[in-house]
């Protein structure tokens, strides 16, 4: 049987269904992939301060939330325990220490300073306090954006709500005794400053100590990658076998330098610019694109598998806080998906290209790049 042949007409109509459409989606059919602690609002105790990021103030961020906070020498972050996210946090300026229990009895006591990082599982009991000298800033990172730090099970909120009775028989206190605990809850708290290690004992005597460590000292490490226009330097599961279902990146990034185009195939990224401006380029399939700029206090979010990059777009050093979802890193880059394949494959999948452009397309995966030298 003779196949009649395609029409000019037909044949450029079938192929304009196979070609993709051209970008008419604009990025505002995106939701924001920007939030910021700056307009948030501070809860201010005597002790430090608080603010929050979650998904009712970032929308797009439905994985991890975030919490900056301050505590001055002697404040205390109540005893206290999340339900439904761990806790991941990196300090930025003054000293810290960390009180944890775990579900099988063990602990640990740590002291942090600046570039240092903890990871806490979820539902495991902690405090935070702040050693001086000056006050201790840091960020907290939750893998729940729909985390809410008011929601936290604070020890004297639980105690405040629980009947008296109820209260001495577990403290084995009389009720005249009860009466003396706090009467709502405290959150943070102004103290002593505490002493030292050496001198510092658990109230009940000596302890079983955890076999692995829920601190990490992130900047002591030799980055991850480094090169003239960037460094980065990696907490996963891998370099900190605690910190299982999130890893924590600390990047610094040179004027006019990218963190070059990738994408994550298991999970989310939630970036937070502590100095400098960014700009995050996000690609979410089908057309559709987003830039925005982050400064200092900004929050960027990437969901996971959308293809980004961050650009160095100030006069200084770009520096951000990255959290992934998951203790397993992985990331696959522009660079290294081009490098990977034939040069045959590159031509014919861009049409047209001259033979000494593709030519000088990457060998190798990059990570940092700068403008072309």
């Amino acid at each position: 049987m003779k196949i009649k042949s395609k029409s000019r007409a037909e044949d450029t109509t079938a192929r304009r269904h196979m070609e993709p459409a051209p970008s008419t989606v604009a990025s505002n059919a995106l939701p924001s992939f920007k939030s910021s602690f700056n307009t948030q609002k501070l809860h201010t105790y005597q002790g430090g301060t608080s603010k929050m990021v979650n998904v009712d103030a970032f929308p797009a961020s439905k994985s991890v939330a975030g919490v900056f906070m301050t505590l001055e020498p002697g404040g205390l972050r109540e005893l206290h325990w999340h339900a439904n996210a761990a806790e991941w946090s990196y300090v930025f300026e003054g000293n810290m220490r960390v009180t944890i229990l775990d579900p099988s009895g063990r602990s640990q006591i740590a002291d942090l300073g600046p570039g240092d990082l903890w990871y806490f599982p979820k539902g495991y009991a902690h405090s935070l306090e702040g050693r001086g000298p000056g006050t201790a800033t840091f960020l907290l990172a939750f893998d729940n954006g729909a985390f809410d730090e008011f929601a936290t099970f604070d020890i004297t909120d639980w105690i405040a709500h629980t009947p008296k009775e109820i209260v001495a028989k577990s403290l084995g206190l009389s009720i005249d005794e009860v009466d003396a605990l706090p009467k709502r809850e405290v959150y943070i708290s102004q103290g002593t400053v505490p002493p030292p290690l050496s001198r510092t004992r658990a109230h009940g005597g000596p302890q079983f100590s955890t076999p692995l460590s829920h601190v990490f000292h992130l900047r002591a490490q030799k980055p991850f990658k480094e090169g003239p226009d960037g460094q980065v330097w990696r907490a996963s599961q891998r370099e900190f076998p605690m910190s299982t279902t999130m890893t924590g990146l600390f990047m610094r990034i040179q004027p006019g330098g990218l963190r070059e185009l990738h994408w994550h195939p298991n999970a989310d990224e939630w970036q937070y610019v502590s100095k400098g401006r960014i700009r995050l380029a996000v690609f979410a399939a089908s057309g559709r694109a987003s830039v925005v700029e982050l400064g200092p206090g900004d929050v960027g979010f990437v969901p996971m598998g959308f293809g980004h990059a961050l650009e160095s777009v100030g006069d200084e050093p770009a520096e951000a806080v990255i959290i992934l979802n998951s203790g397993d890193y992985q990331e696959i880059s522009l660079s290294g998906w081009i490098a990977s394949n034939p040069d045959y494959v590159l031509e014919t999948n861009l049409p047209n290209v001259p033979t000494s452009v593709i030519e000088q397309l990457p060998r190798r995966e990059r990570f940092f790049a700068g403008p072309k030298r």
